[in-house]
């Protein structure tokens, strides 16, 4: 910028060199857009035919008819028995490498898609939800987070998309910790009888 401030004075006024008489001409940039829309749309909970909330048999269904994946039956669905909850397992062709889809109380509260990034890239489909959500309300090297009192989307790194009910993830939490202070309980009392 001095260089070029420079040269354009010495070719309009050589003289203003000895003078010390300086003017400055500011010429700006091409002006960038963000990437973010005015008005964002409410942040969603599916994707394609999947969606948060759904049940078992209605996620089988939209697998099988789904191109996207190869979704092999009640071969890819195991029961975890902790919690009752249902994890269902499959690849895809393309796009997608592994989906993961867990269910509690009979839905699906977590979906979980890791993506192949020879296909597709991490800033592409950054953008991609820019565009539609606008900026994300969490942003760091590892992931990219929009989220509301029921939703949580998050991008994250190795590429991952992840749609999370938050109602049913907070529910979840609670439980966890009400056993957990049961189980401490147990174990003072068992210490005690000695």
């Amino acid at each position: 910028m001095l260089k070029f401030l420079l040269i354009l004075t010495l070719i309009l006024s050589p003289k203003a060199l000895l003078s010390q008489e300086q003017f400055e001409i500011i010429i700006p940039g091409p002006q960038r857009q963000g990437l973010a829309p005015e008005n964002p749309e409410p942040l969603s909970g599916s994707y394609r035919a999947l969606h948060l909330g759904m049940n078992l048999d209605n996620l089988k269904e939209a697998l099988i008819d789904d191109i996207l994946f190869h979704f092999r039956g009640d071969r890819d669905v195991s029961f975890l028995p902790i919690r009752e909850e249902t994890l269902v397992e499959t690849t895809g062709p393309s796009f997608i490498r592994r989906a993961h889809f867990q269910l509690t109380d009979g839905a699906v509260y977590l979906m979980s898609f890791s993506l192949d990034t020879g296909l597709v890239d991490h800033y592409s489909v950054y953008t991609t939800f820019v565009r539609r959500y606008g900026e994300p309300g969490f942003l760091n090297p590892r992931e990219a987070v929009w989220e509301n009192d029921d939703i949580r989307v998050s991008i994250e790194r190795p590429l991952t998309v992840k749609y999370l009910d938050m109602i049913v993830f907070n529910r979840l939490n609670e439980e966890s910790r009400a056993i957990e202070s049961r189980e401490m309980l147990r174990r003072e009392e068992f210490l005690g009888d000695f």
